[in-house]
């Protein structure tokens, strides 16, 4: 449940917090950095092959996608084509829209970008919350990939990561925009096929007095701002060989790499927060993936031949999709 995928914060605070000056400079951080020699593919690629689920006659065709694939490939996309257009059901991708007075949002990361409300309370910046191991390891790692823009050092550790995380991937010949599902959805509607959402809609519907309460909620994102560090400083190229194994349509490879995805820590921070769980956010994953999974139900039972696309970090869990459609009794077979 992405790409990508980071609920309401802070309200914005006009003015740099006068700690951050009377701080006392750190030590020069020691460099982490590691050099990247991964070459990404580029050009016209495969990509990877799909998953077969099925019972009887009836089968349902998975595609898993990754996030971030390389940012000058061409995906060669005849074979899904080809699926799609023999398929009477396309599933879309599990996704939650949040509701509020301006407007639906897919993730909750997005609603503070829109509402403003990205910073720390109390005029705080990231030097005064987080630990100061973290801080020294976060100055080069933002020189680097965003430069001495000083806005961001005032954000919550959650939505600084996420923006650091973003850089780096533009500075790496990656791409988080996702590929797959723009195509999906314009073969399906070429060949009349039907779309079915698997989205949860949840509805705030007083987001001021959401972000009031927020203005006093500290978040537990630490362990988030570390794991986006750690995720770049030594997993850029491990990102880079995943993509091209994406690219070249390599299982095997892809499902030996580590994921690392730092994506659900991060979410995790601010649905285990108690303003989202009262909410009703705490159990959006497992809801976004029954609602999926009774769409994939029906599906097999009325379709001869159905399509689908999920992440493939969801298809390799141990309690991920595939292994969930196979207690259900399904036969799951890989590329």
């Amino acid at each position: 449940m992405r790409p990508a995928l980071l609920a309401c914060l802070a309200l914005s605070l006009a003015l740099a917090s006068p700690a951050y000056a009377q701080t006392p400079p750190l030590a020069p951080a020691q460099e982490t950095i590691r050099d990247i020699d991964t070459v990404v593919v580029s050009g016209v690629q495969p990509g990877p092959g799909m998953w077969k689920v099925s019972r009887g006659e009836h089968v349902l065709w998975i595609l898993g996608t990754l996030s971030p694939v390389p940012k000058n490939m061409q995906w060669l996309s005849r074979d899904v084509e080809a699926t799609i257009a023999q398929s009477q059901e396309v599933l879309e991708p599990p996704s939650v829209s949040i509701g509020t007075d301006l407007g639906m949002f897919r993730s909750m990361l997005l609603i503070p970008s829109a509402l403003k409300a990205r910073r720390n309370p109390d005029d705080k910046t990231l030097r005064d919350v987080v630990p100061a191991d973290l801080y020294a390891r976060w100055l080069p790692l933002k020189a680097r990939y965003i430069g001495s823009d000083r806005g961001v050092e005032k954000w919550r550790p959650v939505f600084a990561a996420q923006e650091l995380y973003e850089a780096a991937m533009r500075r790496s010949d990656l791409s988080l925009k996702g590929i797959v599902w723009p195509m999906v959805e314009r073969s399906a509607k070429q060949h009349e096929v039907k779309i079915t959402p698997s989205k949860i809609e949840m509805k705030i519907k007083d987001p001021k007095a959401v972000l009031k309460d927020f203005a006093h909620t500290t978040l537990s994102d630490t362990d988030c701002f570390a794991k986006t560090l750690s995720r770049i400083e030594g997993d850029i190229e491990t990102m880079r060989a995943r993509a091209n194994a994406w690219a070249i349509g390599d299982i095997e490879a892809l499902r030996a790499l580590p994921q690392g995805d730092q994506y659900e820590v991060c979410l995790r921070a601010v649905t285990a927060s108690g303003v989202a769980q009262r909410l009703g956010f705490g159990d959006l994953r497992e809801r976004v993936i029954q609602a999926w999974l009774a769409n994939a139900d029906r599906a097999l039972l009325n379709n001869r031949v159905s399509f689908a696309s999920l992440p493939v970090a969801e298809l390799f869990k141990p309690d991920g999709y595939l292994a969930r459609l196979q207690a259900r009794g399904y036969t799951v077979e890989a590329p």
